[in-house]
């Protein structure tokens, strides 16, 4: 079953449109009322603002189609729950496929880009944080040895129709998945958990982060920056990536970051907006063998990854947690490339 899955959704044009209605009718009963102070330039500026905004979202979406997405929403949220916790790994196959058009169908929807879908708690659903895209992600499992990732990206249109790239999982066929740019055809799968949005000489890149359950006795995490052509297709991976090799990291060079360590223990993966870094657990193989990703365990060590000049540049360690004898835990501040003090990373 899914070991993390965390979800965002902004709040809906509809919602606030219901809410500019009603003040725009407060509004105009304010206008009636008292004439002389309303019919000042000031006022009269910012109340032609609202009720144009208030206009322009009511044309978004509409009730009908709202009562609609809900309805829809109501046999997908089944469906979901259906496809990662049904006991028959065929019946969960099914219900993935079932899921998948019903899904299709309901984001043809005019405007659905607004639609949340909050009731849809089996899969991951993100916000750009430009709202230019939101992307879908979720995985069915056959067994403990083998998880499938699934998922969509919804591009935002003016005129509210459906532009989807869906996402086709081709893990199973690649040996070296860390080293390849690939795009939504061939795309390297995981459940994204958040979404960082980061510019370089006027160019977007999203660092995905991403969960795979992979097997019974390694789980993976993804760092994937992902780009858009010239043509608005999807680009993921690429030379994003700054660190030197190890034994514990995938070689040089790479296109995408990978975290494997053992299945029963749990490693941190985030983005610290106060630090405005990467923050990952340093890792180290309680048998000895780092080579073998299963034996990897976090050691209370971090290490991170700081944005410079359009790529993720490591640093090796975020702070020292070695003590004198009767000293309590204070973390020592260290410096990035650039000199700049590191602070520790905030609890998430």
């Amino acid at each position: 079953m899914p070991g993390l899955i965390l979800y965002r959704s902004l709040p809906t044009r509809f919602t606030i449109n219901k809410k500019l209605n009603f003040f725009s009718s407060a509004i105009n009963t304010c206008l009636a009322v008292n004439e002389g102070v309303f019919s000042q330039p000031m006022f009269r500026y910012t109340f032609i603002f609202l009720l144009f905004i208030s206009a322009t979202l009511k044309a978004q979406i509409s009730e009908t189609d709202i009562t609609s997405l809900r309805n829809q929403e109501d046999s997908l949220a089944l469906y979901g729950h259906k496809m990662i916790f049904d006991s028959f790994a065929e019946n969960r196959f099914h219900y993935d496929s079932v899921f998948i058009r019903n899904l299709v169908q309901s984001l043809k929807t005019p405007y659905s880009f607004e639609y949340p879908f909050d009731s849809l708690t089996t899969i991951s659903r993100l916000y750009a944080p430009d709202s230019t895209f939101r992307i879908f992600t979720w995985q069915v499992q056959r067994d403990e040895s083998y998880y499938h990732q699934e998922g969509a990206i919804q591009i935002k249109t003016k005129g509210g129709s459906l532009k989807l790239f869906p996402l086709f999982d081709a893990s199973d066929y690649s040996s070296t998945p860390a080293d390849s740019i690939r795009t939504n055809k061939n795309w390297i799968g995981a459940i994204y958990y958040n979404i960082v949005m980061k510019e370089f000489k006027g160019k977007k890149y999203y660092t995905l982060f991403g969960y795979d359950d992979n097997d019974f006795s390694s789980t993976r995490k993804w760092l994937e920056v992902l780009t858009f052509n010239t043509n608005g297709e999807p680009v993921f991976g690429g030379n994003y990536f700054d660190y030197k090799d190890d034994e514990l990291k995938p070689p040089q060079p790479v296109s995408r970051f990978l975290l494997e360590y053992e299945k029963d223990t749990r490693a941190r993966l985030t983005y610290d907006p106060e630090m405005d870094m990467i923050v990952f657990d340093h890792l180290i193989s309680e048998s000895n063998e780092p080579q073998k990703k299963f034996t990897l365990i976090p050691d209370g060590d971090y290490e991170g990854f700081k944005w410079q000049n359009g790529k993720w540049v490591h640093v090796t360690k975020l702070f020292n947690q070695a003590l004198k004898d009767g000293q309590a835990p204070r973390p020592e501040p260290l410096y990035d490339k650039e000199g700049s003090t590191i602070k520790p990373p905030t609890n998430n």
